[in-house]
Parts: C-alpha cells; structure tokens; sequence
C-alpha cells in the first residue's frame, strides 16, 4: 500500500495542486465512451486474482492478521484498519465484488458503503479520540489510487494534526465568468450523454 510518508505526500499534492490548471477544453461524448466502459468492466474480473483486498475477501490473507484487522463486514462491504494508516485508527470501507474504480461502482453498492459511514466513523473516533475525520475516495492514479479495487477512507482528525498542508491555505473564490460558465455546460453535457449511454445499454439487456 505504500509507506505513510509517500501516501501522504501523494494526497497533500493533490489536494494542493502545482501543476498548471486544466484546460477548459474537452470533446465531446460519443459512442465511443459507451464502449470503452463495456470494455474496462469486461477487463475487471482479470485483475480479481491478484487484489489484496479480493485475498482478504476471500479468506486468503493469514487469518490472525485479517481477524486484527478487521471492523465491520455486512453483505456488501466490509471495513478494515488500514495497514499503512496516515493517522491512529485509519481504515477503509471496501466492496466485497471487484469494482476497479468508484465510477465503476454499481450506485447502489456505493449507497451500502456510504450508508454505514456514520455507524464506522463514529465507532473510530470514539475509540481514538478523535473528534472529527476526512471521508476520502482516491479515485484513479492521477488522483492517488495505489490499489485498483474501489475502497472509502476513514481518517480521524485531531485539532492541530497538521495532516494536510493545504489546509493552511486561504482558497480563492470561483470567478463566475464566461470560462466558469462554460465549465459548467461541459459538465452538464456530460452528464446528460452518460445517462443516456446508461439507458441504452439498459434498454439493450432486456431486450
């Protein structure tokens, strides 16, 4: 999972981006899109064999170690501590199916995770002491995401921790200008095509 000094690091950098700001800019979506998501599920059950969290799943982990580990398990999920814990009592709520990634989440498997988040959290921080925590998803390599099997953080928060740097940091006000505007066209125009690649291929199953 990676030593908690690079994690961090990796998580502070993008929480705190250096690099130039994204350009405005982006292509449309067509049919194009619809087949590359049938063709990144079909590549999911590839990579079942060799996800930790699918060992642990699976019963394949060492048995006192998982026993340890272990904070919760339903029919759908299951929460851990995580091995390499950015602070006291860190841990992850995982799937107990392979989904590589959060957008390939099934939203009603992601429902299940988020609805036992107040249960967890509190639990955690009661028995740490912690007052408040940082409900995290790394969503991607770009974004930080080190194993490819979707899972949610927990992470307890003291006063003063100084856990990410960004929070030191005034942020700007969004300009409402033409650029944010057109943003937000994009956004919604993507939104509306992958609800509709959604709705074909639904329309397709049952026919």
């Amino acid at each position: 999972m990676g030593t908690p000094k690079r994690r961090l690091a990796v998580l502070s950098s993008h929480l705190l981006p250096t690099g130039p700001a994204p350009s405005s800019s982006s292509s449309g979506v067509s049919a194009s899109f619809c087949a590359q998501q049938r063709l990144s599920r079909s590549q999911e059950s590839g990579h079942e064999n060799d996800c930790v969290f699918c060992k642990i799943i699976r019963g394949e982990s060492p048995a006192v170690k998982f026993c340890l580990l272990q904070l919760y398990e339903d029919d759908t999920c299951l929460c851990i501590l995580d091995t390499n814990p950015l602070s006291l009592g860190h841990s992850l709520i995982v799937p107990k199916s392979h989904f590589s990634c959060l957008d390939a989440t099934p939203p009603s498997v992601v429902a299940a995770m988020c609805a036992k988040v107040p249960l967890i959290s509190n639990a955690i921080m009661k028995a740490t002491d912690a007052d408040s925590f940082n409900l995290l998803v790394n969503n991607g390599a770009a974004a930080g995401q080190v194993i490819f099997h979707t899972h949610i953080h927990i992470i307890p928060r003291k006063a003063h921790d100084c856990l990410w740097t960004s929070e030191s940091l005034r942020r700007r006000p969004l300009k409402i200008d033409q650029e944010t505007s057109q943003l937000a066209d994009q956004v919604r125009e993507k939104l509306s095509n992958i609800c509709e690649c959604s709705s074909k291929g639904q329309e397709s199953s049952l026919s």
